[in-house]
């Protein structure tokens, strides 16, 4: 077997354990290359399969209908949910809230794919803080879209202490940074039945909605999950 060709961009310490940005070659799909990041040495995301990162910003426009949108992404990532907003004539703006500031300068230092693109961007802002905090706190202007792609799931959270954001009574803090008909959008790669009960007291309005892909790396259909609500 061929020695997979591995290059490390990044790796740095930080509150939520090491963080590595790595470029492999796929020994299965020999010339294709993804970048990945792995947080606390488990895996967190990959280039190679963007099919729900993207879906949430492209739905999230879908359900709200309107034009001029003001957005927040809570969670940079590789940057995909981000740029499906910024392709977007009905997107006026894109705020990214990312808690680690190390993940934003692998933009700055042009190690992620879409690092030319977002680079290039006028509409786009960069903050570091922890967008929980945010939107717990008071509001200030408010939000036509909040799409928020931070922890695995609503019960897998990064940080050690279940958090208030995903109860009813954070979920209502939350709603008042939205404008009226404005759209609160949740990432995961499992289903969860309390996150969707807090939802359904929180909003008049909710979706839930599975995405399903064929991963290859590991044969068989994966499924992550979308929940929107609607103030």
């Amino acid at each position: 077997m061929k020695p997979s060709k591995l290059e490390i961009l990044a790796y740095e310490d930080t509150p939520l354990g090491p963080l590595c940005l790595r470029r492999r070659e796929l020994l299965s799909q020999p010339g294709t290359v993804v970048t990945e990041v792995t947080l606390n040495h488990e895996f967190l995301m990959s280039s190679y399969n963007t099919d729900s990162e993207r879906a949430i910003s492209s739905r999230s426009i879908q359900i709200h209908g309107g034009s001029d949108l003001k957005t927040l992404v809570g969670g940079f990532g590789l940057g995909y949910t981000a740029w499906e907003l910024l392709k977007n004539a009905q997107v006026a703006s894109v705020e990214v809230v990312e808690f680690l500031p190390q993940v934003l300068d692998w933009l700055r230092q042009g190690l992620i794919p879409l690092s030319s693109q977002l680079s290039a961007a006028e509409n786009l802002t960069l903050t570091s803080a922890d967008v929980y905090q945010r939107l717990l706190g008071p509001p200030a202007d408010p939000l036509d879209l909040i799409v928020i792609d931070v922890d695995h799931s609503p019960s897998d959270q990064l940080g050690e202490e279940e958090h208030e954001f995903y109860t009813a009574a954070g979920l209502a803090k939350a709603k008042q940074h939205l404008t009226k008909g404005g759209v609160l959008s949740v990432w995961s790669y499992a289903e969860s039945s309390s996150f969707s009960e807090a939802l359904n007291a929180t909003f008049d309005t909710v979706h839930v909605e599975p995405i399903r892909t064929f991963n290859s790396l590991v044969d068989h259909e994966q499924t992550d999950w979308l929940f929107f609500g609607v103030n």
